[in-house]
């Protein structure tokens, strides 16, 4: 039995993880659905679904299509609402064991802050993800990641809003991120996610159409790993904020590929969907990888594979 005196919490702005395993926004629901799964009290947080400020009722289905190695997923960020959402749900949130964090989406930088200071402002939301990114929504969904003013604008306005810690999650699908990362970091981010799914699609041959309703969607899973990886390791050399890294993580050495790149914590998505238990793989083998070698405290291996890792939260 590998000791339990190692030290794994991580901290992501003013937000203290217990555990460095977040669930990614839209894989984990509330967490209530996987409580019967999985001990609550063993995972770090959940994400939340995105919330926008008007219902928006997603795609056309089919909304997922599994591929060789991951999920491709258009389901257009269907949601009932911000107003819909705090009157009916953020209450049952607050009896969860671990931080819950909300994720905000929007269409316009005025989206981004009303939906932000609304949902902020409730004691149940322990953090606020800003979804810049989302690849699923038309060509209006990746407006913000991909263009550096209307990033920087968004977090900024984000930022004005709540002194909460304030997560930016950036896009895979962009030139250089390192310098999207840069903007955000300056904007007022306390963390920056890396990354969300990368833009793809499928044909079913024998129809000669697209699988998605959509046409394309956001690919993740296994397939995104290195992608992810090499985004975490290149963002870590260029802002100092924690990095919450993510894309394809099912083990345990997965998440260490992350950590050790630099990224202080990581978030499981697609993995939930084959293994609900995967969280907790995850943190018991980080916690045997460290016992192994000697260490006492997770922060002591955050990008220590990186030789320009600018991070500050390395021991």
């Amino acid at each position: 039995m590998v000791s339990a005196d190692i030290d794994l919490s991580a901290q992501l702005g003013k937000l203290r993880l217990t555990l460095p395993t977040l669930m990614g926004s839209g894989c984990y629901g509330s967490g209530e659905e996987y409580a019967s799964l999985v001990d609550l009290t063993r995972i770090g947080g959940v994400v939340l679904k995105s919330v926008t400020r008007h219902p928006r009722l997603g795609n056309d289905a089919p909304r997922l299509v599994p591929v060789a190695a991951g999920l491709l997923n258009a389901i257009g960020l269907q949601n009932p609402g911000i107003d819909a959402y705090l009157k009916h749900d953020v209450a049952k949130f607050a009896d969860r064991p671990c931080a819950v964090v909300g994720s905000v989406a929007g269409f316009s930088v005025d989206d981004y802050a009303y939906v932000t200071e609304r949902l902020a402002a409730r004691d149940e939301i322990d953090a606020i993800e800003l979804n810049i990114s989302c690849p699923n929504v038309a060509h209006e969904g990746e407006t913000f990641a991909c263009d550096p003013e209307l990033a920087e604008r968004a977090t900024r306005a984000a930022r004005g809003v709540t002194d909460k810690t304030l997560i930016v999650k950036l896009s895979p699908n962009v030139t250089d991120i390192a310098s999207i990362a840069r903007v955000v970091e300056a904007a007022g981010a306390d963390a920056l996610a890396v990354i969300n799914t990368v833009r793809g699609m499928s044909i079913d041959v024998e129809r000669a159409a697209p699988r998605l309703g959509n046409v394309t969607g956001g690919l993740s899973g296994a397939a995104i790993r290195p992608i992810a990886v090499l985004a975490v390791w290149d963002v870590a050399r260029a802002v100092r904020v924690p990095i919450l890294g993510q894309g394809g993580i099912e083990t345990a050495r997965d998440a260490l590929e992350f950590i050790l790149a630099g990224a202080t914590a990581v978030s499981i998505g697609t993995g939930n969907f084959t293994d609900p238990r995967a969280p907790l793989h995850v943190a018991d083998g980080i916690r045997a990888y460290l016992a192994e070698r000697g260490y006492t405290r997770l922060a002591e291996i955050v990008g220590k594979a990186n030789p320009e890792f600018r991070g500050g939260v390395r021991a």
